[in-house]
């Protein structure tokens, strides 16, 4: 998946091939998606916790920083597609079915998924999978990337399916997206974790007092902010360790930490060991075989 950032100059449905395992990625996303496995294995990682995708599965991805692994079949490429939206675009869309045809949309689903993590994935029931293999064919053809009328017809069915669907995750984080003020937010939070800001900066940024930006930081991300940046850090950390051959110090400065010890000591309370003992356990599976660390399925870890 490349990284979307230039909101103006993306179509919102696309399709995404990949013939090779390119390993753990970084994703970057300045809109809301959501997406359906058309071939080959998805994983997403929230810390220390796995969650695996694989064909007939839908997901939704909020705005900020995602790390994925798509896996193509043996012989078959990975593919995926993907609509895009904003706020004003799901807002226009849910009037629009409103008005047209009455849809009075209600959600009383709330659980610790929907408000603690930025994705959600789920297996597609029979009318979303229909929906996806129809606007397959529309894309194997190019005709919606050519017609902006095509695209959002098939924008609005998305979500005439989902928002008519009963209560479920994704459901609950579609309908929280309505929003504007929390996309704007979120994405002034996104853009400056790899940024030397302090807390008073960022509420100046998002024109809020420090105490109005604590209690809605909180609101969002479910911890204060402080707590919250170290471990989207040391997420980031954790994905250059395995997959570039940067020093720790590097690394350490690349995340934003004030220097390799103070970098060390955060890495290895959240993750049980040193960054080094975490990049030789990694090289150490592959030549092995057996099922990294970083792959396991497990709870992800309270964060500092």
């Amino acid at each position: 998946m490349k990284n979307l950032m230039n909101v103006s100059a993306l179509p919102k449905v696309v399709k995404y091939v990949e013939t090779q395992h390119h390993g753990i990625q970084s994703q970057s996303l300045s809109r809301y998606a959501i997406g359906y496995i058309l071939r080959g294995t998805k994983h997403i990682y929230d810390g220390d916790k796995r969650q695996t995708l694989t064909k007939g599965d839908l997901f939704y991805l909020g705005i900020g920083h995602h790390y994925e692994e798509n896996v193509p079949e043996a012989g078959q490429p990975f593919e995926q597609i993907l609509f895009y939206y904003t706020p004003s675009d799901l807002q226009r869309i849910l009037i629009h079915l409103n008005i047209t045809y009455g849809l009075n949309i209600t959600n009383e689903h709330s659980c610790e998924n929907c408000r603690n993590r930025a994705h959600i994935a789920m297996p597609a029931w029979s009318a979303v999978r229909n929906f996806f293999i129809g606007t397959n064919s529309y894309l194997r053809d190019g005709e919606i990337r050519r017609d902006e009328t095509a695209e959002n017809i098939k924008m609005t069915e998305l979500i005439y399916l989902i928002a008519s669907h009963e209560g479920c995750c994704l459901k609950s984080k579609l309908l929280s997206n309505v929003d504007s003020t929390k996309e704007n937010f979120e994405q002034t939070i996104y853009d400056n974790i790899f940024k030397d800001v302090s807390i008073e900066d960022l509420a100046r940024l998002t024109h809020r007092s420090l105490t109005s930006f604590k209690k809605e930081f909180r609101r969002y991300f479910q911890m204060p902010p402080h707590k919250w940046y170290i471990r989207q850090r040391l997420m980031h950390s954790r994905l250059l360790l395995i997959s570039t051959s940067k020093s720790i110090s590097e690394i350490g400065v690349e995340c934003m930490f004030p220097n390799t010890s103070h970098f060390i000591k955060l890495f290895k309370k959240e993750y049980q060991m040193t960054p080094a003992a975490y990049r030789n356990r990694h090289i150490a599976t592959l030549v092995t075989g057996a099922p990294a660390a970083v792959r396991e399925t497990e709870e992800v870890r309270e964060a500092l």
